[in-house]
């Protein structure tokens, strides 16, 4: 099973979700050799329940995941963390939903929850969870204690760092999981569908629980494929995410 284990459903935070541009994300992640990707739409983003409702009007969810189509879409979050840094959950709908409700008064930037207590609720719920983007200058996760990075199941290689950093983050990144002691999982990043393939994790088989996915990682039984065309991707992804902004054709009415 190919996955991605980083990837938005929206332009961009304030814009609303749209079932039909929904289904164009996933026609390109499945065009681009994807079986499978992980959700982690932001957990502050404008009318996050929005997509969950929609998603069961439309979708069967069985097992973990919502069935489009036979594409798998396993729920999750990207969530801020107070002192900088963004985790990525990911989990069954109830779990997830169920992170969401004690995030509801830690949306703003000045009330972010604190690390520790995060983790201590992804323990509670059963989340795996990954540092996002772990050396990202902008917010990068490295300021926290290596006890607290411990308790995360891994990080994300990252497709907008690798292209606006360069192949070096690779390393970076491999070295900083090194030092922790926890894995290295690959996500896009995208809120184009263009973005899809650019990077991608190759599982030994095909997984329908969120426990199933993340004991296959915990034990490395997959690879990390970086594509041939991660530039072109994301910068084609760039330039259409801005100009569709720009545009308006998805701002909040």
């Amino acid at each position: 099973m190919n996955i991605d284990l980083h990837a938005h459903v929206k332009l961009s935070k304030k814009t609303k979700f749209s079932l039909e541009y929904f289904q164009e994300t996933i026609q390109e992640a499945r065009l681009n050799g994807l079986d499978a990707i992980a959700m982690t739409e932001h957990f502050n983003t404008y009318r996050f329940h929005d997509i969950y409702e929609e998603l069961d009007r439309q979708f069967q969810y069985k097992d973990d995941y919502y069935d489009v189509d036979g594409f798998k879409v396993f729920p999750g979050m990207e969530v801020d963390v107070k002192l900088g840094g963004h985790i990525l959950v990911i989990g069954t709908r109830d779990s997830i939903l169920a992170l969401r409700s004690k995030l509801e008064s830690h949306t703003d930037a000045s009330n972010f929850v604190e690390f520790e207590r995060l983790l201590d609720w992804c323990d509670e719920l059963s989340l795996p969870r990954f540092g996002a983007h772990p050396h990202r200058q902008s917010n990068p996760l490295t300021q926290h204690a290596a006890t607290t990075l411990r308790r995360l199941d891994g990080f994300d290689l990252n497709a907008k760092d690798l292209f606006t950093y360069g192949s070096g983050m690779r390393d970076e990144v491999k070295d900083l999981a090194r030092s922790i002691g926890v894995p290295v999982v690959a996500g896009s990043d995208t809120h184009h569908p263009l973005q899809f393939g650019s990077v991608m994790n190759r599982l030994d088989a095909d997984y329908d629980t969120v426990a199933d996915l993340a004991d296959c990682i915990r034990q490395e039984r997959y690879r990390i494929e970086v594509s041939a065309c991660l530039e072109t991707k994301v910068k084609a992804a760039n330039l259409v995410k801005k100009l569709l902004k720009q545009s308006g054709v998805f701002a909040i009415s």
